[in-house]
């Protein structure tokens, strides 16, 4: 076959094909905006419309019965809701709004207020309708960019001063297929600019953009009936929550990809968000978390085998990237990933990672300590890092008497801090994702003499409370708990019951804010798992949507607007019901102004802090960019001012270990890489905050020497009567 022969297969305008299965609104949605394209000698690929099947219809009633009788969240499916699942099913399909016009729009809204009365009985023809036309607009967006490719990209203009809207989210659909022929112009020449500006020639350009589209439009051309079903049940699913979701039954084949998308081989926690497979966030213990690269709000791009070429995967369904990334021990995967920091989504990197098994251990708590000189007095703080809340259970149920666990693993450590002679305790569980709930409830056990620990609320208003009854204390001295955006669901419980007992102060960041409980139900076709409870604070006020507020702040480089529960859509709100008798073992509010003033004092003398807070700062300019500029000067001015602050920011870090400058981001990157291949490096800002944990609770125990020996209720309330 020549080149014109396989190119015009590959621009050969699609057929309505089996056009008998669908139903009068297809028609009118496939005829309302006819292809120009005229046809070519070779026989073009068809794209044959999905069409609902029986048991995804049963399915469909089964879902939204379970939706309306047994989600903690009351609502009930009326025109309003009818109006939100369009919008959501919309902003799935397409999302940024590159290949819908506004024609489109106007002819789909038709049915904008009958889907929720359809989703009742089962009727599944208006969902798939619109996933079929959506499908045949990405189908004519790619032909489209492959034509443009195919006349060269030595015509584009790149001296203009345009611009290109980076988040399309929200602007205004496109009126027609020319203004959506300039807007992808402007796409194409933006992701030619970023890979000229990485230092590619023409000819790889070309080809990574050719494989790049040609593969999204053979999914395209390949889309199953189970695509168009998964999408439009978790958009009317996501309506209640957005941990409320629909498995299909391939997915639910894998009790890992099910419960929690846990990847083998990287053990990397993955969500669908769009077009493109994002990072939700690292398994503690796993090969991504170690090589240390990899990001939560990352965008996978690509993913290569060893010594092959990448496959691009944006527009790819979640399994089969699932099943691509996975693979044999020892071997190496390759992601091209769009970088949570960065604010142009053609702005890639590769990182490589040797695929392994998590094994337990490696999650297992761990010790340190420091070593604080306060004016001649010498403090020593112990250390214990939680990367999750584990448990063994299939040991525990065989009757191992030295299964792990959380809870057990600290306990030890802490016996073993005890007999080194600290003065007070530092408990580190930021990026913990959470885990095992009754380990929270027990660990909590080991810094109160007995009490409730936690509530949990279903949706008929019955509260059950979780409790402490084992009288035995591991540790009463001084605690501080330290947070950030990444401790979720068990790790909230923990830190919240400490600071509504008084027993220790909360440092860092705001938490996640996942604060719902999920059951996994059979459905005839495939799964659901639904929010059925909702964790409450022993003080009322649920860990949900708000999280834990820390008693002391610190900034993170985390983006709050990205990563959390109120960042997701339809998440449940906060709220609060009555709280549960429970002792206060100190009361901070005599110390705690003192403590924020001496913390802030520090930080602001802190060549560290100092550096962290400008990372921070630049790191949200590049977030506020709405606009990318085409034009080649501009951009290149651009690039390298990007480049110099990122170089500056890390030279000026490796002056205050007595390292020698970078000379170039290259070396930078080169040095990054190595780091990142060393298992044993450390992360400077965990170092960091881990000292300034040290150093408050060095403050607490200058501030009042009470805190060395935690007073019981009684001494307490006794001398408290006594002030």
């Amino acid at each position: 076959m020549t080149t014109a022969e396989k190119t015009s297969v590959r621009r050969a305008p699609f057929k309505a094909g089996r056009m008998g299965v669908c139903k009068a609104l297809t028609v009118a949605l496939l005829l309302s905006a006819p292809f120009s394209a005229q046809a070519k000698a070779v026989e073009p690929e068809i794209y044959t419309p999905v069409a609902p099947t029986i048991d995804q219809a049963r399915a469909n009633i089964l879902i939204a019965r379970q939706l309306q009788f047994t989600h903690f969240r009351d609502l009930g499916i009326s025109d309003k809701l009818s109006g939100d699942v369009f919008d959501a099913y919309l902003n799935y399909l397409d999302g940024q709004r590159v290949y819908l016009t506004g024609g489109d729009i106007e002819t789909m809204s038709k049915v904008r207020n009958r889907l929720g009365s359809a989703l009742k009985t089962g009727q599944l023809q208006p969902g798939f309708d619109i996933y079929n036309l959506v499908q045949q607009r990405i189908i004519e967006r790619l032909q489209f960019a492959l034509e443009t490719l195919d006349d060269g990209i030595e015509k584009l203009d790149f001296t203009t001063n345009e611009t290109i809207l980076l988040d399309r989210s929200e602007a205004e659909w496109e009126p027609d297929r020319q203004a959506l022929d300039a807007l992808w112009v402007k796409r194409i020449k933006n992701a030619v600019l970023a890979q000229r500006l990485n230092g590619a020639d023409d000819d790889d350009i070309i080809d990574t953009l050719q494989r790049r589209y040609e593969g999204q439009l053979k999914r395209a051309y390949q889309a199953r009936s189970e695509d168009a079903f998964q999408a439009y049940m978790n958009a009317f699913a996501g309506m209640w929550d957005p941990h409320t979701s629909y498995f299909s039954p391939r997915t639910s084949e894998n009790f890992n990809i099910n419960m929690s998308l846990s990847l083998e081989g990287i053990g990397a926690v993955l969500q669908a968000d769009n077009e493109y497979t994002k990072v939700v966030r690292l398994v503690p213990g796993g090969p991504a978390s170690k090589q240390g690269q990899l990001k939560p709000a990352d965008r996978i791009v690509s993913v290569a085998q060893e010594n092959e070429k990448p496959v691009n995967v944006i527009g790819w369904r979640l399994d089969e990237v699932v099943d691509l990334i996975r693979g044999p021990r020892n071997s190496v995967v390759t992601l091209e990933v769009v970088p949570a920091s960065s604010s142009d989504e053609t702005l890639t990197k590769s990182i490589s990672i040797n695929r392994d098994e998590v094994k337990l251990e490696e999650q297992s708590a761990s010790k340190d300590t420091i070593e604080l000189d306060r004016n001649g007095q010498k403090y020593t703080v112990g250390v214990i890092t939680i990367p999750t809340f584990y448990a063994d259970f299939r040991a525990m149920q065989a009757g191992d008497p030295n299964y792990k666990s959380t809870t057990r693993d600290v306990r030890k450590l802490i016996a073993e801090l005890q007999q080194e002679g600290v003065d007070g305790l530092v408990m580190d569980l930021r990026n913990n994702g959470g885990g095992a709930l009754h380990e929270a409830n027990d660990l909590v056990g080991l810094f109160i003499d007995t009490g409730p620990t936690v509530q949990i609320r279903n949706s008929s208003n019955e509260v059950q409370v979780l409790n402490d009854d084992d009288a035995s204390v591991a540790y009463d001295g001084p605690l501080v708990v330290l947070t950030n955006r990444m401790s979720a669901s068990a790790s909230e419980i923990f830190a919240g019951a400490i600071q509504d007992y008084g027993r220790g102060l909360v440092v860092g960041s705001q938490t996640f804010g996942k604060g719902t409980v999920q059951a996994v139900r059979p459905l005839n076709h495939g799964q659901l798992k639904i929010t059925q409870s909702k964790f409450y604070r022993v003080s009322g006020g649920s860990t949900q949507h708000k999280g834990v507020i820390p008693d002391i702040e610190i900034p993170s480089r985390i983006d709050k607007t990205r990563i959390g529960e109120d960042a997701l859509d339809h998440a449940l709100p906060w709220d609060q019901i009555d709280a549960v008798p429970h002792t206060r073992y100190f009361d901070f509010s005599g110390i705690i102004e003192e403590l924020r003033k001496r913390h802030d004092d520090r930080f602001a003398k802190s060549p560290d802090f100092r550096l962290l807070q400008q990372e921070i700062d630049f790191l949200n300019e590049q977030r506020q960019r709405e606009t990318v500029s085409l034009n080649l000067d501009e951009r290149t001015v651009q690039q390298e001012q990007i480049e110099r602050t990122r170089l500056t920011i890390a030279n000026a870090r490796r002056e205050l270990r007595g390292d020698e400058p970078f000379e170039s981001l290259e070396e930078l990157e080169d040095w990054q890489d190595q780091q990142a291949a060393d298992l044993g490096s450390t992360d400077e800002e965990l170092d960091f905050v881990i000292r300034e944990g040290g150093d408050i609770m060095a403050d607490m125990l200058e501030l009042d020497k009470r805190m060395a020996s935690i007073l019981t209720p009684q001494q307490f309330a006794a001398q408290a009567e006594a002030l």
